[in-house]
């Protein structure tokens, strides 16, 4: 990858050094920007870590976004200071996304969310790839649009955070729902219909809390949940085929060694759902799925037997079932 031309450098704080942190590390060293990591297992401490940073980059797990974002605001740090987001989940709490939480606990500060189809394999293999940076203060998302661009990573903009984030947090329910379907050797034919029928059901829930329609059919949306449930690298495809399979959660979430953000996003999203009256069949199956209630045969079933309607109705009517 060779070095694209920013304005001057930048000092960023890389907060979590997990499979994501450490592709994003290496994209931005390519531009050869001061970089420090810190991980709760590294010898850097977090304070030093921010220090005079102008970036701080989270991409921890969902469950440690609040606590360290807490940790970061009592040691301090500028108000100029981009905070950048690269995690996908919804707090079990609050319901809120991890750029919410950020702009809650830094209201001054610009906050960024970065998100698309990026599959850390693929990326530390420098294989070429897009990616949205999106906020609010489009000085902030072009700054790190230029921190992270290079010949084989192409970063975009835009100005709707909330969508961007929720497509890349919704899209791995779905792509557990088509990790079963693979699992189960349905076939190309029921995996693209199920593909095509949760973009809708992710539209619904982003607009009804006020994102753009048009960011679920770009990169942060259709883009990345084609590259989540078309790809044995995702971890939460793999872990629809371990249920599949006949694994229990346990076993599959063990095997992976990581986190698959998916299982945590789909019990808060029901939740959200049910308290917002908002139609969510698809995830609705996936929860029951994980909960144990159902086995995968009759998720699918479940799916195939609702009732038949017009194709059209589905996209944004928040009143269908």
């Amino acid at each position: 990858m060779n070095l694209v031309s920013t304005d001057s450098q930048k000092t960023m704080a890389m907060l979590g050094a997990g499979a994501w942190g450490s592709a994003l590390a290496t994209l931005a060293a390519v531009n050869h920007h001061e970089l420090r990591i810190w991980s709760r297992r590294g010898e850097l401490s977090l304070a030093e870590a921010i220090a005079d940073a102008d970036i701080v980059l989270f991409a921890i797990s969902m469950k440690g976004v609040r606590n360290v974002a807490a940790q970061v605001k009592e040691m301090g740090i500028s108000d100029k200071t981009i905070l950048v987001t690269a995690t996908k989940g919804l707090d079990p709490k609050t319901t809120l996304t991890p750029s919410r939480i950020l702009q809650e606990t830094f209201p001054n500060n610009p906050v960024v969310v970065l998100s698309g189809p990026n599959l850390s394999k693929e990326i530390e293999a420098g294989l070429p790839a897009a990616t949205v940076a999106a906020s609010h203060n489009l000085e902030a998302a072009e700054t790190i649009q230029a921190v992270f661009s290079s010949d084989c990573f192409r970063v975009y903009t835009n100005n709707d955070p909330l969508g961007t984030e929720l497509g890349g947090t919704l899209k791995n329910v779905m792509a557990i729902a088509v990790g079963v379907c693979a699992g189960l050797k349905l076939g190309t034919n029921a995996q693209s219909a199920l593909i095509t029928r949760a973009l809708p059901e992710i539209m619904r829930i982003g607009t009804h809390f006020g994102a753009q329609p048009e960011t679920f059919l770009g990169l942060a949306g259709l883009g990345d949940m084609l590259a989540t449930c078309t790809s044995p690298l995702s971890r939460n495809y793999r872990v629809g085929a371990g249920l599949a399979a006949g694994k229990n959660l346990e076993q599959i979430l063990a095997e992976l060694g990581s986190t698959a953000e998916g299982v945590n996003t789909t019990k808060v999203l029901v939740n959200l759902a049910n308290r917002e009256g908002i139609p969510i069949p698809i995830s609705r199956q996936v929860y029951r799925l994980l909960k144990g209630k159902i086995s995968p045969l009759e998720a699918v079933s479940n799916l195939m037997d609702r009732e038949l309607k017009p194709e059209s109705c589905d996209i944004l009517d928040e009143s269908v079932g």
